[in-house]
């Protein structure tokens, strides 16, 4: 049975054209990318993606940088638990804790320009999916 996932590549990633470094990161880990765009989201468009942050105080700045430049969201499929095989691959939110090797240690500059987002469950994907990919 195959799963699906959102991953998402950032303004900052996009900006230092790191989009084919992580997408050859997802195919060396046989992950499949089965939709791909990129776009560029409005301010309201992103506090719409990022609602279930609503009240957080770190709100406004991620949504101020997520509509600050192009991102690509990509559907990635595999076998079975492709939430977390992404969320291993991507390392943990902080880069300055995520493990070597992971795209967040590697290529992320700072918590909110991270390089990346990954859905966090089976349920998510599936809106997050859905709110890129009709």
């Amino acid at each position: 049975m195959s799963a699906n996932t959102l991953l998402i590549i950032k303004p900052d990633a996009v900006e230092r054209n790191l989009i084919g470094q992580i997408i050859e990161r997802l195919e060396r880990a046989r992950l499949k990318i089965t939709g791909l765009k990129m776009v560029r989201l409005t301010y309201d468009e992103a506090r719409k993606f990022y609602a279930v942050h609503e009240g957080r105080p770190f709100l406004d700045e991620l949504c101020r940088f997520m509509s600050s430049g192009p991102i690509v969201p990509m559907i990635i499929e595999s076998d079975s638990d492709t939430v977390l095989k992404v969320r291993a691959l991507i390392g943990a939110t902080d880069p300055a804790k995520a493990a070597p090797g992971t795209v967040r240690h590697d290529l992320a500059i700072s918590l909110t320009k991270n390089s990346v987002h990954a859905s966090d469950g089976q349920e998510t994907a599936r809106s997050e999916i859905a709110f890129f990919f009709s």
